[in-house]
This record gives structure tokens, sequence and C-alpha cells, in this order.
């Protein structure tokens, strides 16, 4: 439905007269007549009946005003919601317990006047898909990923370093000590059931295997946090890896101990992806923020693939 037809019909309602509506529209008359005419073909009745007094409802122009009225409202809602400024900022985080999101928790303690709407997406293609057709408007991912290469068009910046932790349970061999190197985690199973092929963290972890001769097993089903926790609490062979600020919360009787990793101190390698020519105006408060609330990367005694982004 033509909705400066629509709009040309309220006009006409409120004013009365054809004449009256093509001077609060900045129209002629004659294309008044012709949006009515062409809006009742289009629903297949007559709106309006010619009056001594000017233009009159009819029967049926009647009931269709009130809906007249709510599709402009729906319009400039529309066009409202994509002005930059006036709907959410939408970004992109891997998890909802780790690292990105807790960035986002203290943007918005430290913004609370701007609003956002947080998703979770699958993979960096996904990712950059989305910001490039502006369905979000920032991602935190590990990038280039080797087979992921950013476009010309998507900006990015290294957000924070976040260290690897291994999570055991009390029976495991690695229970009692307060550090754990790199080296001493050889020869022990690491059960991630998480890891994707082809993604940018099961490219970081490949790498990470490669660099270090660790054994990083990916086998079976994922189903979830909870269920992993369960199993390192009951397996003494197994252990995982976790981020440092990955916030879970289990059992007491499970026992669970986090073991900070050092020598080199593996990091994952959070930026924040944006395509450059995005208006809104709270992505410039976001980087403001992670630049004053994230530590510097690339610190010294730490570890992340060859292929992380620097800038």
């Amino acid at each position: 439905m033509d909705l400066e037809a629509v709009r040309t019909f309220v006009a006409v309602a409120d004013s009365g007269r054809f004449q009256l509506a093509a001077a609060d529209l900045s129209i002629t008359q004659q294309a008044v007549s012709k949006r009515i005419a062409a809006l009742e073909r289009a629903v297949g009745v007559r709106l309006f009946t010619r009056a001594p007094r000017g233009a009159e409802l009819t029967i049926d122009g009647q009931a269709f005003l009130p809906h007249a009225r709510e599709l402009l409202r729906s319009a400039e809602r529309a066009v409202a919601s994509l002005r930059p400024g006036s709907r959410p900022l939408r970004v992109d985080v891997i998890n909802s317990r780790g690292a990105a999101s807790s960035l986002m928790r203290g943007f918005h303690r430290a913004h609370p006047g701007i609003d956002l709407d947080v998703m979770m997406l699958f993979g960096i293609e996904t990712a950059v898909t989305a910001i490039r057709s502006g369905e979000i408007d920032a991602s935190f991912r590990a990038v280039p990923a080797p087979g992921h290469p950013l476009p010309e068009d998507i900006e990015s910046v290294r957000a924070l370093d976040e260290p690897l932790q291994l999570l055991v349970g009390s029976d495991h061999a690695l229970a009692g000590a307060r550090s754990v190197t790199v080296a001493e985690l050889a020869g022990h199973r690491i059960w991630m059931p998480g890891i994707a092929p082809g993604t940018e963290w099961g490219a970081y972890y490949d790498d990470l295997v490669a660099e270090f001769g660790l054994t990083i097993e990916a086998t079976g089903p994922n189903f979830g946090s909870d269920a992993l926790l369960d199993t390192i609490a009951d397996t003494p062979a197994l252990a995982t890896f976790m981020g440092e600020d990955t916030r879970l919360v289990w059992p007491a009787d499970h026992g669970l101990r986090r073991i900070p990793v050092t020598d080199p101190v593996p990091v994952y390698p959070h930026s924040l992806l944006w395509h450059r020519d995005n208006p809104h105006p709270a992505l410039t408060t976001l980087h403001t923020h992670l630049s004053a609330t994230t530590a510097d990367h690339g610190a010294e005694g730490t570890w992340a693939p060859a292929w992380a982004s620097s800038r």
C-alpha cells in the first residue's frame, strides 16, 4: 500500500477538503485527487463522497481511518528505529559467561543510558556477515583466524587478552598446584568438546597444541558447561581450559580447582570488529570505554597465535 496515498487520505479526512489537504502536504489539488483515486482502486471501495461542504468519509472510509493512522505511526517508528542512536547498540559475544560478556556488562554499568542488545552468533564468518548487513553493530572475535581474512570494510582493534586457566577435579594429579607451566601440561588429557572445526577458537587451540605439544580432545557431544564441569569433577584423568574471566558456578562437592597457566601465559586474543561506515554514536563510546578499562595486549610472558591481530 502506498504510504503517501494513505498520508493524503488522512490529510483529507482531517481537513474535510481536497484543497486544504493539498496545502498541508505542499502538493497540488490534482495530485491529491490522483492519490485518493489510486488508493480507492487499491482497496476496492469508495473512501470519500463529494458534498457541498467538501469531502465526507464514506462508511468504508470511516472504518479505514484508524488503520490508516496506525499505518503512518508504524512507518514513523520503523524509520526511527534505523536512526543511529535511537536504537540499541547490537553487539555479538561468543558466549554469555565469557570475557566479552563481562566487558559488555562493565560497559553497561558505566553507561546505563545506552540501550544494548547482546547476542551470540556462531563463528566469525556469521559475525562478519551480520556486521556487513547491519544486523549487528560490533562483535568480539579472535581475528584474523586462518582462512578468515577480514574484508576491507571491517575494522578491528585488539580489546582484551584473556589468560587461560586449567580446570581440574580434586583427584587430578595437578589439583594441588598453585600454578602450572605449559610444559607441565604435556601428556595430560585436556577435554574441550566445545571446539568446532573451522571456527576462530578452533584455530586458536590448533596453534596452541602445535606450539606446545599438548593433547586436546574435542570428542563427544557438547552438552554445555554444566555437563563439562560434572565430567571434569568425576574424572581424575581429565582437565579442561577456561578463560580467567569466565564466570561459572558449580556445586561445592565438585571440588574443582582453577589453576593459572604460566611460562608463557596462553592468552585468548579478543578483538572488537565493526563496519567502518557504521554511524551508531555508541560505538565511539564503546571504543573509549575499552581503551580505558582493558590492559595492553601482547604483554611480556604471554603467548597468542602469530595470526592474532595486533591492531
